[in-house]
């Protein structure tokens, strides 16, 4: 079973618009609401490649009901560590081409819960095969949280899909417990390495993922966004290219993109059929209004259509 975590989930809301207007009245006459966060996008991912998938986090209040609600709606598994507190509500406005999003922070937590949601992972792991963890952290957990989940997954030798940014990031790659895979994008990534990246020079790329930071981790993908990727796996690298695709909403492409890696290596696939799985999820994604939707139907189609390459280095 693949295990996800989402540590700040929300109500993601959705506000279709022709033209926002400033300062003035806009009405929108189709709302759309979905128990959101990025790990949950990687669940119900996961959910259409018909794996076993568990999600779990910390959700609260009314918010936190909705969200369940919405995935026994579903049918998604999950199993929460459950506070008082309000989870948050994402706003994505949509007009004119451009995604205006608002985003609240979310429930202000303690070292109390801290401790309570690392029994509950504890517990968990027993169970897991694969592990996704997902997104920003709820305010008042430490930045070095990441790090501690990923030490007792590696403990049991079950391998660790990280997919945050920033200082949280940042402490998990200074740690001795690697994650087993990162999905940075270009900028993600400069942020990390302190350098240029010249996403169309491979040479450039190289070097960027030979970064120190980045040497122990065994699968560092590139998101080069409608480029495709570009992949270290086990210090072998591959570049991935996509067919040019209608995008209606690209929110939750990458985390999609993170379900079909994770499904991967639970099945044990090759790194060729694990990126073209992966990139056809992220793909498919983009093609739909509603985040994290994926029609299946069209798999076969696209990903046929998704080519690596494997680079050899000079």
């Amino acid at each position: 079973m693949i295990l996800t975590i989402t540590m700040n989930p929300s109500v993601d809301i959705s506000y279709p618009l022709n033209k926002l207007i400033i300062n003035d009245i806009n009405r929108v006459a189709e709302v759309k609401k979905t128990a959101g966060g990025k790990g949950l996008n990687v669940t119900r991912g996961i959910k259409y490649s018909g794996i076993p998938v568990l999600a779990s986090g910390i959700l609260g209040g009314t918010t936190g009901e909705y969200i369940q609600k919405q995935l026994d709606n579903d049918n998604i598994n999950y199993n929460f560590y459950v506070t008082q507190h309000e989870s948050r509500n994402c706003i994505a406005i949509l007009h004119e081409g451009y995604q205006t999003e608002i985003l609240e922070s979310g429930p202000v937590l303690d070292n109390h819960d801290v401790d309570i949601f690392l029994r509950h992972y504890q517990k968990l792991l027993s169970q897991s095969t694969v592990i996704t963890i997902s997104g920003s952290l709820p305010q008042g957990f430490p930045v070095d949280f990441y790090t501690q989940l990923t030490e007792k997954a590696n403990k049991h030798q079950i391998p660790v899909l990280l997919d945050c940014s920033g200082k949280t990031l940042i402490a998990v790659l200074k740690s001795k417990d690697k994650p087993y895979l990162i999905k940075p994008n270009k900028d993600e990534l400069k942020q990390i390495i302190q350098m240029d990246i010249d996403e169309n020079d491979t040479s450039s790329l190289i070097k960027a993922l030979h970064h120190p930071l980045l040497n122990d981790i065994p699968f560092v993908i590139l998101s080069l966004g409608q480029n495709g990727a570009f992949a270290r796996c086990h210090n072998q690298y591959y570049q991935v290219s996509i067919p040019k695709i209608t995008v209606v909403n690209p929110v939750g492409s990458g985390d999609v993109t993170l379900a079909g890696l994770a499904a991967s290596i639970h099945e044990n696939e090759t790194v060729e059929v694990m990126l073209k799985r992966a990139m056809t999820m992220g793909m498919l994604n983009t093609m739909e209004p509603q985040t994290g939707f994926v029609n299946m139907a069209n798999y076969d189609h696209y990903y046929r259509q998704v080519n690596v390459i494997h680079i050899i280095e000079k």
